[in-house]
């Protein structure tokens, strides 16, 4: 089976589209699809958050010849491929050793059953999640109920779904009933003023940047600030459990737990 086969099967559940209808309606960029693809058959493919060196030993330990990651691998326009830089290495390793990579980023994000949902699911949500940011299907940023437990309690759930042990947790305790969670770096002052209006009292994502932790909590918001790896490997890890059935090749998934 070629690479652009599997290829169509992912893009069929988690069509591409996503990424491009988001960026029309919300600005942003990305780099989602096929971004290396050497035209070999496919002997198995590894999935990983990241195009990392350990995503690539495990390629290679397990016999296959395609990654599969959320994060893409090529992001920005690269002008050079060097083996002294740290993108340059990982290319050129994946291609030297025929290893194809499939990137999807936002269409993961936004996708019904998708990296964002997964995380207001891990955070306790339930029932219908609806997007703050909203597609034709799917979108971005959560708010909802959870089952009423003190702040202190909510943390704890929440890094125990998740498998990790790091969190910056700002706020004092009290009950929470309501929250607000956006995977990876999406905080911003939109993302603050749609949770306070919507009676959150804690706000959950990564990467959030300081100005954003101060409003947040003088707008009487708590703040989890999880690593952005634990903030969207958990769905990443649902996703390769559904799809893994569904290519037709040996599929196997790659955690750098070190980024927990």
């Amino acid at each position: 089976m070629k690479l652009k086969e599997i290829y169509e099967k992912i893009d069929a559940r988690f069509p591409k589209k996503l990424s491009d209808d988001y960026i029309a309606a919300y600005g942003g960029r990305d780099n989602s699809g096929i971004l290396l693809d050497g035209g070999k058959e496919i002997t198995g493919a590894v999935f990983s958050l990241d195009l990392s060196q350990g995503a690539l030993d495990a390629a290679e330990r397990e016999g296959c010849n395609l990654i599969v990651t959320h994060h893409p691998a090529i992001f920005f326009p690269i002008s050079a491929l060097r083996a002294d830089d740290p993108t340059g290495a990982r290319i050129l390793r994946a291609a030297e050793n025929g290893i194809g990579v499939i990137s999807m980023h936002l269409n993961l994000d936004c996708a019904e059953g998708g990296i964002d949902e997964s995380l207001a699911r891990a955070a306790g949500g339930t029932g219908e999640l609806l997007p703050r940011e909203r597609l034709e299907k799917g979108g971005y940023g959560r708010i909802f109920d959870v089952k009423e437990s003190a702040f202190s309690e909510f943390v704890r759930r929440l890094k125990a779904e998740l498998h990790t042990e790091r969190a910056f947790v700002y706020g004092e305790e009290r009950p929470v009933t309501r929250a607000a969670s956006f995977c990876g770096a999406g905080v911003d002052a939109g993302a603050i003023a749609a949770a306070r209006r919507a009676g959150a009292q804690v706000i959950v994502s990564a990467d959030i940047k300081h100005n954003f932790i101060c409003d947040a909590l003088e707008s009487g918001l708590n703040v989890v600030q999880l690593t952005h790896y634990a903030s969207e490997n958990y769905g990443f890890k649902k996703i390769y459990q559904e799809l893994k059935e569904k290519l037709g090749i040996p599929c196997f998934y790659y955690e750098d737990r070190f980024m927990l």
